[in-house]
């Protein structure tokens, strides 16, 4: 596991009406406050395989993606964020993925979606010592 940076790719699904300007304009959203985090960088997100004919390789753009790169510190705020903004919009839900470890956000409870969040977390965490063990040295 990567200690020194953690990069997640977000994905955003769209509810059913939702076309893909207003995606893409929701996605610059979530950007701009995913910045006001402490994270190194946020990109839109590149479009794997084939290039439309007349693109540039590596020029298009996946609608409603984004890249973040940040320490595994803010991790969970990342996803915090991402779940606190995605409620009230229209999107179904924004799929999470690190070192392919994904979450999806958007379909359950604001209580239920912590538990998921705090699990995930946890699971990508080194082991700490529980309150109360001896530490080495103690």
């Amino acid at each position: 596991m990567n200690t020194g940076v953690s990069r997640l790719t977000l994905d955003l699904a769209g509810a059913s009406d939702t076309d893909a300007e207003e995606l893409q304009s929701l996605a610059e959203q979530l950007r701009r406050a995913l910045l006001e985090l402490d994270v190194e960088n946020v990109q839109l997100g590149r479009q794997g395989g084939v290039a439309p004919e007349g693109a540039k390789p590596g020029e298009v753009i996946a609608v409603g993606a984004l890249v973040v790169t940040t320490v595994p510190l803010l991790v969970r705020q990342v996803l915090q964020l991402v779940d606190t903004w995605l409620r009230n919009r229209p999107l179904r839900s924004v799929t999470v993925e690190i070192d392919g470890d994904t979450i999806e956000l958007g379909n359950a409870s604001a209580e239920d979606q912590r538990r998921l969040i705090d699990a995930f977390v946890r699971t990508r965490s080194p082991q700490t010592p529980q309150a109360g063990t001896p530490q080495s040295g103690e």
